[in-house]
């Protein structure tokens, strides 16, 4: 089976060590797996990112089958999917978490949310998908816990000898400033923390979320991921002579007004998840050399609402 290069090379990048000694023995998985399971016709799908995922044959019916490197964040997804039991997020069918393998129902159609063109449709159809999938916190559990992702927000001054390098130092600090208020917050829940346009997909049983990380926090972070999303892009329905920043702040007001009468939360939860996500968003970037700016473009957007 011959696997694109961009593969090759994000996995190397992202898992190192790891990341070498997966790709060695991926093919023997898929065999291993395929014989085990029953699966037929596997072949990837032509957007691989950080897993082996391929579609594939069982019994005759359509399914996914998922490999990753193992780690804590792939532990954690396979977890989450067996507590959401396919009530709002796809179906997971078989696992082996130590292996980092796992079979899903396959979505059909499997539309992307983010290939609607109204945004006010999307905002609705995703607060609803959310709202499924949000479980209380299990007991005992090895989920990723939200406070350790932003605990990584403390290495920005040490980097930069005490400074905010690329990052304004006002919208740093105001982020520093609101953020153990939004820990304070009593609403502790599994969401799923990545929870965006890509991940939501349209099938035979209605919109379903994919690719669960299996965050332990307030339920407040869920819309972070969603407020940035699509990346890059804006509704059809914003006007043409609008700039992007200008188009972005209509979207994002609109967006605000659905999600707080959805969710019943208040205007200024709402900007401040948006902003703090946003904000370690454009760091996780920067340290992994991505494209940090749009994330950081988004949170002085976020940073100038009332």
């Amino acid at each position: 089976m011959q696997l694109p290069d961009s593969f090759l090379s994000t996995i190397r990048k992202a898992f190192r060590e790891d990341g070498e000694k997966f790709l060695a023995v991926l093919p023997a998985l898929i065999d291993e797996y395929s014989e085990r399971w029953e699966l037929t016709d596997v072949h990837p799908v032509p957007n691989l990112s950080y897993n082996f995922v391929a579609f594939a044959k069982h019994q005759g019916s359509d399914i996914i089958l998922k490999i990753g490197v193992p780690h804590r964040e792939l532990k954690s997804e396979i977890a989450a999917l067996k507590l959401f039991h396919g009530d709002g997020a796809c179906q997971l069918l078989e696992s082996d978490e130590e292996r980092g393998v796992f079979l899903l129902e396959r979505l059909t159609p499997g539309t992307m949310l983010s290939e609607l063109e109204n945004d006010d449709e999307r905002t609705h159809i995703a607060a609803g998908v959310m709202q499924k999938i949000w479980r209380e916190v299990p007991q005992g559990n090895n989920f990723i816990q939200l406070t350790d992702w932003f605990d990584e927000l403390k290495n920005v001054r040490p980097q930069f000898d005490g400074g905010t390098g690329p990052f304004p130092r006002e919208i740093f600090e105001q982020v520093e400033s609101f953020l153990p208020e939004l820990f304070a917050d009593k609403d502790v829940r599994l969401i799923h923390g990545d929870f965006h346009h890509f991940n939501i997909l349209h099938s035979q049983r209605g919109w379903l979320a994919i690719d669960p990380k299996g965050v332990i926090g307030p339920a407040g972070y869920e819309i972070g991921p969603l407020m940035i999303n699509p990346w890059r892009s804006l509704s059809d329905g914003i006007r043409p002579a609008l700039s992007w920043t200008e188009g972005f702040k209509v979207q994002t007001e609109r967006r605000i007004e659905i999600l707080g009468e959805r969710l019943g939360w208040e205007r200024e939860k709402i900007i401040h998840w948006s902003l703090a996500h946003s904000v370690l968003s454009a760091w996780w970037d920067f340290e992994s050399d991505l494209d940090w700016k749009y994330s950081l473009n988004c949170a002085k957007v976020f940073s100038e609402l009332k």
